[in-house]
């Protein structure tokens, strides 16, 4: 049959996923007319809503079309089509949105576009220097979204009444600006003011305010700016004093800096990187990337004190464009708060929160809706991985693997630190931004705001609650009074199964599928024997898990304190790997016995005899501690979580490049019970023996550092292979899931993970979700639907 002799049909397309506010309608209308096809196309709260009339053939290369060509942030999770017998116009048409229960998708904010990024910069446009310039292809998403669905009546936009000129891109829809919801210019938009904190205000051309900013940072002060999701605070970043002080008045001790550069070159001269880091950095997400501080060039040590890391961004918005074109060095572009405090989003908070850090604030007045930080992504084995999920990111859901399709809605909490949320709705995990350390007050409050805010965009109606086991987390706490409160199913998901369920599930590992090996290494979690965990070998998929092996327990001198005192550690470690006596006969007269004999140790030895404060804990993350103070490295304290083991990295690479060819520091691999079925335990104290051997040699600290690291690797791909070959673990497994935070350590990271698949393993490992904890609400969640599609099948909610 003949194109001329084919019959009309009409159908209705439903299409899910992210498909509002990004470009998708004028997308379709202009293949629509195209393709000479008649209908109509609108939002509502389930996606984009398409009833379609034409010739089959024209129909389906519609649909081939969509599917293929998308604006750049949309994305595509399924097309359902039926048969449509209304009324259709004669042509094809936008027609307005409805409500509803939602069931879309909200985009993440996107960096500025490259045409309008062009406009911006380009006299004689009606936006040049328009510091809120955007088009449906970026801007800002979930920073301003007040509800669904995403209209413009639904933001913080709502408040400025479009111009005559704005309107008319608006409503067309061959315009990029067709229903680009933020949309603004100069004459009906957001402006800009830079104002003193304690007082005055300058006022008018953009230009003028934007180069009166440059000239205060160029001469070292430090300016507040109002970025994406919350306020920024700016410095020289090639400025000692201004970054010193900067820290000072922030109480930010060691913690690194974030910067930003004005472009790629600019990046070149401090830092090396690679193609993929590059393309990072110029994606719609533009994140903060962490690359090799190895360029011709050097800024001061204050940035990021003992890495060798640099966390650089490209301007993420026309304000920071502005800002960045007339700068030739980097800036420091930080969070706008107090050290652990939430980031400010209110303008009325700048005077109080940030007046003893900056003087001048860079202001306006487009509302921040939503707190999102700025995004942070690292490439390890060759593939970018996310160690902050925010900007950029969130909430762009994750989908669940095959057998999760019938899971009811839920809400996993998340953990302590570095804490998300995670909401269960239509086969997909809907990750929050990152919220921060719950033990702070105001980031809380501001947990408990999000929750309610998240409910409300994607109108979730939870069936349970997801918690971590943990007694003291503040999330779980909160779950179980709400639990009460709503008449809700409470499910306890272990600290170290939900990290594997992560993995397990950011890789679309199948709810059917066989137990894979877990490897978690962080720095702690509740064990279901009430001790702390933290170096983890468990044969889990989503519904069980059995622990086969992990490191040996040492005792933590003071709970929480060892966390922040890694010399406690280290004296927790001699001890139980050799004793004080054998230590003392072997390093005698050095600096580190000097040291650790001027420590309270009588007090000490006493908390570990009688278990006074001193809970014993089989966590990686403190074992990083420990040989971090053998080496001098925060020996005293640590300025903020993970400084140890990062400066230990950055040590190792040292000792890598300088000598490749070492010997790995051994470990102890041995059973309690049977050979076949006890639970194998790691002994660090071979490689203690040999660290201390090397000091007393006086061999270089790099060396040393490099040396752990390899033994480390080593000791964990041979414990797997050993639990592979082990005839009572009730099942082969070929898979190894890498989770925790210790596999954000690129050194160790890259070494397991080739060794294993040398050694003929399939390893997992995160990529768009944070191995750390910022992913364990996405394994809560996936744990909870599993034990939830169980209680459909048997009636039983299982433990």
């Amino acid at each position: 049959m003949s194109i001329a002799e084919e019959p009309l049909e009409a159908t209705e397309l439903r299409v899910r996923g992210r498909v509002q506010g990004v470009g998708f309608r004028p997308t379709v209308w202009r293949f629509a007319r195209e393709l000479d096809l008649a209908g109509e196309v609108l939002n509502d709260a389930e996606g984009v809503l398409i009833r379609i009339s034409g010739k089959r053939s024209k129909m389906d290369t519609f649909i081939e079309r969509l599917q293929q060509k998308l604006p750049p942030l949309a994305r595509i999770d399924c097309v359902e089509s039926r048969p449509y017998a209304g009324e259709l116009a004669n042509e094809f048409r936008i027609v307005e949105s409805t409500g509803g229960t939602p069931h879309t998708q909200v985009a993440p904010d996107a960096a500025i576009c490259e045409a309008c990024r062009e406009e911006v910069l380009s006299s004689g446009t009606r936006r040049h220097c328009y510091a809120f310039t955007n088009c449906t292809h970026c801007g800002p998403r979930l920073s301003i979204t007040t509800d669904i669905p995403y209209d413009r009546a639904a933001t913080t936009m709502s408040k400025f009444p479009l111009c005559e000129a704005c309107r008319a891109e608006y409503q067309n829809p061959a315009d990029r600006r067709f229903h680009a919801e933020a949309t603004a210019c100069p004459v009906c938009g957001p402006a800009l003011t830079l104002a003193r904190i304690d007082g005055g205000v300058l006022q008018g051309e953009t230009q003028d305010v934007i180069n009166a900013a440059r000239n205060l940072l160029a001469s070292g002060e430090i300016i507040a700016v109002k970025g994406l999701g919350g306020y920024q605070l700016a410095c020289d970043a090639t400025s000692s004093n201004s970054v010193e002080r900067l820290r000072r008045s922030k109480k930010r001790d060691r913690k690194p800096f974030a910067l930003m550069a004005r472009d790629i070159n600019v990046v070149r001269r401090y830092c090396s990187l690679s193609a993929q880091e590059e393309r990072e950095l110029t994606s719609p997400r533009a994140p903060i990337v962490l690359l090799r501080a190895a360029g011709p060039e050097y800024l001061p040590g204050a940035v990021a004190p003992g890495l060798d890391t640099l966390g650089f961004m490209l301007p993420t918005t026309p304000l920071h464009l502005l800002i960045m074109q007339g700068m030739t060095e980097p800036l420091v572009m930080t969070s706008g708060n107090l050290s652990d405090e939430p980031q400010v989003t209110e303008d009325r908070d700048v005077c109080t929160r940030l007046g003893g850090i900056a003087s001048y604030a860079l202001m306006h007045n487009r509302d921040i809706a939503n707190r999102v930080d700025d995004s942070v992504v690292r490439v390890l084995g060759g593939r970018t991985r996310v160690l902050r999920r925010a900007r950029g990111f969130a909430p762009a859901p994750v989908p669940l693997p095959a057998g999760f399709e019938g899971a009811p809605e839920l809400l996993a909490m998340g953990g302590e630190l570095k804490a998300t949320f995670c909401l269960l709705k239509d086969g997909q995990a809907i990750l929050s931004q990152h919220q921060g350390d719950l033990e702070c007050a105001a980031t809380f409050k501001d947990y408990q705001k999000n929750l309610s805010f998240y409910s409300r965009l994607f109108g979730h109606r939870p069936t349970a609650l997801v918690i971590d086991r943990h007694p003291e987390y503040l999330s779980a706490k909160f779950a179980r009074e709400e639990a009460r409160r709503r008449d809700l199913a409470l499910i306890e998901a272990q600290h170290h199964h939900a990290h594997i369920a992560a993995c397990l599930a950011e890789n679309g590992y199948p709810l059917c599928a066989p137990p894979a090996l877990g490897i978690v290494l962080d720095g702690l979690g509740w064990g279901d024997d009430g001790t702390l965990w933290g170096g983890e070998f468990m044969l889990a998929n989503y519904r069980r898990y059995e622990r086969l092996a992990t490191l040996k327990p040492i005792a933590m001198l003071g709970g929480a304190q060892a966390v922040r005192e890694p010399w406690r550690n280290l004296y927790a470690h001699i001890l139980s790997a050799m004793g004080w006596e054998a230590f003392a006969t072997r390093l005698a007269g050095s600096e580190l016995y000097s040291y650790l004999k001027g420590k309270p140790r009588a007090l000490l030895d006493c908390m570990i005899e009688k278990g006074i404060n001193a809970p014993e804990a089989s966590s990686c993350g403190r074992l990083f501690d420990a040989v971090a103070a053998a080496l001098g490295l925060c020996r005293e304290c640590q300025a903020y979580e993970g400084e140890a083991a990062a400066c230990l990295e950055a040590l190792a690479r040292t000792g890598f490049s300088q000598h490749p060819d070492h010997k790995p520091r051994p470990y102890q691999v041995r059973t309690s019970g049977s050979a076949n079925c006890g639970l194998v335990q790691i002994d660090p104290a071979p490689m203690w023996d040999a660290i201390l051997r090397d000091l007393g040699r006086g061999t270089p600290a790099e060396i040393i550092a490099a040396r752990f690291h390899s033994g480390l690797a080593e000791g964990l791909v041979e414990t797997a292979k050993i639990l592979r070959g082990r005839a009572a673990t009730g099942s082969r497994f070929e898979t190894v899931a890498l989770s925790g935070g210790c596999f954000q350590n690129k050194v160790l990271f890259e070494g397991v993970a080739a060794a294993l698949e040398n050694a003929g393993f399939v390893v997992l490992s995160h990529a768009d979700v944070p191995a750390n904890d910022g992913g364990l609400s996405l394994g809560q969640a996936a744990i909870g639907a599993a034990r939830l599609i169980d209680m459909n099948e048997t009636g039983t909610l299982r433990a």
